[in-house]
């Protein structure tokens, strides 16, 4: 089988790849190849307790569908069925094939095409495209983040991974200890420890927690007034202007924004506990900052329902945790939401004529393409706003290529490799522990434009939307002889 267009994965990013082809490139066949059972890629993956957006749905949401409902912050049942609408609203459904999982892909320069190795419930079979869009997210599905831990075996009650949640897993009246501190365990303690007899956040180091309401009062108020289209437009746009003043503060003033968020949280749960728990080493936004929904978690702790532990792991018990401090914290059930593995390419063995793309040694261009890889896109969303607005930005401009290829009458489109933008320069300015362990498998940014990420969608809007996509930077050919 062959299409013009192959797009990997059908969540957020596939979804909006979807629309934006039918929208801009309606001459053009494609196909969305979902490796899993089902659409909605993270919403479907993740099953744990509580599971929810840590972003507002006004820019998780896609720019062509509004999202309708009072809360802003949205459980992931409500967000698999908006994602669910936009498929049936666009009849998208017809281009989506599950259980689709690529293994591996090759670009044939003396075909000018990609060859494609699919695997369908454990048979193999082959597609061919002209131009291959991936969009399957930044980690691994099957391989989370899982460190050892010294006697994890002796331990005699459940381990479990969010990422492999057991939803028969029983925790009423059970003493659990939730390790780790991002947004998957300020997301789970709550929600378990409604019916746990008691759960413990055991982490190594504190991350910035802030608390903000689930509705928007502002979107539920103007709703009353103006059509629903017009409501999420300015609401959404509200949204993005306040995370990229507030993300643009913490990097020029991040003394004063950590003394506000801290300032917030003792008056959640008093200065004590901020200070030994809520209060991290490095600055605001050098990871990303963790948004607790309605103060769940400091009503959590306030109510005795759950605490926080901020120490290392000595060994594993048979009834508990003995941390390095000497301490022992017991439990029933131990989560490890120790995070996730970075994965730059959806699980593809990617090669140009059967020779290997490491993308570590490559250059993203703009954010979504590779130096010397032919009619290739990837959707790598913000990490310091809502992945959906990046990933929205990168379908137009996909969409833009494609069409200005059929109007130069080429058949290969190719960013250059440019040896003057090389530097030490990482994709992801972030400290935190996935994307530390993970940026030795991610392309690197060049020192300057097109070749740096500014994860800025202020900028990028103006470079994908207004700037003619016209650059020397790209090659325009027919084969590779050309």
């Amino acid at each position: 089988m062959h299409k013009d267009v192959i797009v990997v994965g059908a969540g957020i990013s596939g979804i909006a790849a979807g629309y934006n082809l039918k929208k801009s490139c309606s001459n053009k066949s494609f196909t969305i190849l979902e490796g899993r059972d089902s659409i909605g890629g993270t919403w479907d993956l993740f099953k744990y307790p509580g599971i929810r957006s840590d972003s507002d749905m006004h820019t998780l949401g896609f720019r062509f569908k509004p999202w309708i409902h009072d809360k802003s912050i949205a459980d992931g049942p409500s967000i698999m069925e908006y994602l669910h609408e936009t498929v049936d609203e666009y009849n998208l459904k017809e281009n989506i094939l599950l259980n689709h999982k690529v293994s591996s892909a090759n670009w044939n320069s003396e075909k000018s095409l990609w060859e494609l190795e699919i695997v369908e419930n454990e048979s193999s079979h082959h597609m061919t495209c002209n131009f291959l869009f991936l969009c399957g997210g930044y980690y691994s599905y099957t391989k989370p983040h899982m460190p050892d831990f010294k006697n994890q075996e002796n331990f005699q009650g459940e381990i479990v991974h969010p990422q492999f949640w057991n939803e028969s897993l029983d925790y009423e009246n059970k003493k659990i200890v939730v390790i780790g501190s991002g947004a998957t365990a300020v997301t789970i303690v709550p929600a378990i420890a409604r019916q746990a007899e008691h759960v413990v956040m055991l982490q190594r180091s504190p991350t910035y927690v802030v608390s903000g309401p689930s509705e928007d009062a502002i979107n539920k108020f103007l709703r009353k007034i103006f059509p629903t289209k017009f409501t999420y437009f300015l609401i959404r746009w509200k949204n993005i202007l306040f995370q990229s003043f507030t993300f643009f503060m913490a990097r020029k003033y991040p003394e004063r924004t950590k003394n506000k968020i801290l300032d917030l949280a003792k008056n959640e749960i008093g200065s004590d506990y901020t200070d030994k728990h809520f209060t991290p080493s490095y600055n605001p936004w050098d990871q990303r900052i963790c948004l607790v929904p309605d103060s769940d978690l400091f009503e959590a702790i306030n109510n005795k329902k759950a605490s926080v532990v901020t120490d290392t792991i000595d060994e594993f018990q048979t009834d508990g945790i003995l941390l390095s401090s000497g301490k022992k914290i017991k439990a029933d059930i131990i989560i490890t939401a120790t995070g996730i593995e970075l994965n730059a390419l959806n699980d593809i063995n990617v090669t140009i004529d059967q020779l290997k793309v490491n993308p570590n040694e490559r250059l993203t261009y703009k954010g979504m393409m590779l130096s010397g890889v032919p009619n290739f896109a990837i959707s790598f969303g913000y990490v310091n706003a809502s992945w959906t607005l990046r990933a929205d930005l990168t379908c137009e401009y996909v969409c833009r290529l494609i069409n200005l290829m059929d109007k130069k009458g080429v058949s290969c489109c190719e960013p250059i490799d440019d040896k003057t933008a090389h530097g030490d320069d990482e994709l992801i300015d972030f400290s935190s522990g996935y994307v530390q362990r993970g940026l030795n498998k991610m392309p690197k940014q060049g020192n300057k434009s097109p070749w740096k990420n500014y994860q800025n969608y202020l900028k990028d809007i103006f470079a994908v939307r207004l700037f003619s996509i016209k650059d020397s930077n790209l090659n325009f050919y027919n084969s590779k002889n050309t």
